[in-house]
């Protein structure tokens, strides 16, 4: 049978769906026949925007500021990003060498587009973000997995990626914190890998969306080597910290030929960041930053509650994340008992249950997330309780 004059080419079939949406979608449904719903996944902050940044935005709005804007977003807030991010990190960054985009995932999309060709290898940890692997594949690269183990506390070593390498690596993705372990990689990993990365001539792209959630000890960035313009490309954004992940406001760090054609891949896709949204972005990095230590403090409560709560649940072993808001537990005992996959125990656990988890694989594996799963541990202390509670099916 001839296809239709419509159909659509192969490669758009290599995009793949983000599972924490799919689950969503799972939860409103079962929530539709009145049951409770306790969720643990979408990977989201659980505190609302600060009031501060809302006014500025609306101000804006009623001030007219709904016109485009440059692609590579207004010189305000690259010059706002430089200076935060160059305190934060030590490094020396130019507002020339930013690039505003509409959320994170479209900073690691040109990155990936712009560097990464047909049979290119990318050392992408396993478990992970998925929107990682599902690039690379839409380029026609191939993604090489290096294991996230519990006994390494779940980090990535200069010793596993010099073990992955080869004559056709073109890019290692970093990611630390890191989603959905909430590994946390030290400064000796980081500068083992870039080591590593400059000898080999290979491009890094470090996700450091998480950045402000370390737990134990500081935050270890890329940009903190002195030769980060050489091969780095620096992702973060607005989601995590400031509580804005539906705002989407992200942002690249990288040297200004990478910029320049990142601006052009922003003209012929999404012209330009919402300008108002921009507006309200100057104002987050620029106001008193004191007001995230409570909220960090919060987290760092929560997460010490659930960690506790899990590790008593027979079955159930979970490590303590040193990073994020997510715990990652190992639930393979719970699986040889009931016969199920992590897929059919975590949908079982929602229909049944109305309690949401995200399953290690498929979610954020092919393989080595099976037998986890991630949660979100942003809730409320009474809600984690509740969820917990309800974590088994029987």
């Amino acid at each position: 049978m001839k296809p239709p004059t419509g159909s659509l080419v192969k490669r758009v079939y290599k995009l793949e769906s983000e599972m924490a949406f799919d689950y969503l979608k799972i939860a409103n449904e079962v929530a539709k026949s009145g049951m409770k719903i306790i969720s643990f996944g979408v990977g989201q902050p659980y505190f609302d925007t600060p009031d501060t940044i809302k006014e500025v935005a609306i101000n804006a709005l009623k001030a007219g500021y709904t016109g485009y804007v440059a692609s590579a977003g207004i010189p305000e807030l690259r010059l706002a990003i430089a200076e935060h991010v160059s305190k934060f990190t030590g490094a020396d960054v130019k507002d020339n060498e930013v690039m505003v985009t509409p959320g994170g995932k479209q900073s690691i999309y040109f990155s990936i587009m712009s560097f990464v060709k047909t049979g290119d290898e990318v050392i992408i940890s396993d478990p992970s973000y998925p929107t990682y692997e599902s690039i690379v594949k839409y380029v026609g690269g191939k993604p090489v997995h290096i294991p996230l183990r519990e006994e390494k506390e779940f980090r990535m070593t200069p010793e596993d990626v010099e073990k992955a390498v080869t004559g056709k690596t073109r890019m290692i993705v970093l990611n630390s914190p890191q989603n959905p372990t909430g590994g946390v990689n030290t400064r000796r990993d980081i500068d083992g890998i870039l080591e590593i990365a400059k000898r080999k001539e290979i491009v890094v792209l470090s996700d450091e969306i998480y950045d402000h959630y370390v737990y134990d000890g500081e935050h270890a960035s890329v940009l903190a080597d002195s030769d980060w313009r050489d091969n780095v490309i620096y992702v973060n954004g607005f989601s995590k910290t400031y509580s804005m992940p539906g705002w989407r406001l992200g942002y690249a760090v990288a040297r200004r030929e990478v910029i320049d054609r990142f601006e052009v891949y922003a003209d012929n896709t999404h012209s330009c960041v919402n300008s108002f949204v921009q507006r309200a972005g100057v104002v987050a990095l620029t106001m008193p930053q004191d007001f995230f230590r409570d909220i960090l403090k919060e987290y760092k409560m929560r997460r010490d509650y659930i960690y506790e709560g899990l590790n008593k649940i027979p079955g159930v072993k979970a490590n303590k994340p040193k990073g994020t808001f997510y715990i990652f537990p190992n639930i393979k005992k719970i699986l040889d008992e009931t016969g199920l996959s992590t897929a059919e125990f975590t949908k079982k656990l929602i229909r049944e249950k109305g309690v949401v988890t995200l399953p290690g694989t498929p979610a954020f594996s092919s393989a080595l997330g099976e037998g986890y799963i991630r949660l979100n541990y942003g809730l409320p202390i009474e809600r984690i309780d509740e969820g917990l509670r309800k974590l088994r099916l029987n």
